[in-house]
């Protein structure tokens, strides 16, 4: 899993870095392929000045799978609570890319058709 930070406006700092590399942990767990080096994580964040201070902080995570790419964008006052809430949105699309992409049921086509007892 390679991971690269971008940051426009403001610079991380060592604890916000590792704290972001423990979420994105988290992330790998659903599925397997993020773990592999063919696997990457981007992550960047801007500091935008805006007259919401609920929107200062732009981050997106995008995870380059093989055959996929993933992408969650949030805008939030702070660093963390945007990448919680990539991490959020991040979720469901991967646990549907392990489900398509590892599903062991035979398609519907590929199976014999049901015969009928007789009765």
């Amino acid at each position: 899993m390679n991971i690269q930070h971008f940051e426009k406006g403001f610079e991380y700092t060592n604890r916000d870095l590792l704290w972001m590399a423990r979420k994105l942990g988290k992330i790998a767990t659903y599925c397997k392929r993020v773990k592999d080096e063919s696997s990457s994580i981007r992550i960047d964040t801007e500091l935008r000045r805006t007259k919401k201070q609920k929107d200062t902080v732009k981050t997106t995570i995008t995870v380059d799978l093989p055959e996929e790419t993933l992408r969650a964008e949030s805008r939030k006052s702070t660093v963390r609570e945007a990448v919680d809430r990539c991490v959020e949105k991040l979720e469901p699309q991967l646990k549907r890319y392990k489900e398509l992409r590892t599903s062991r049921k035979p398609s519907r086509s590929a199976r014999a058709p049901r015969q009928r007892r007789p009765q």
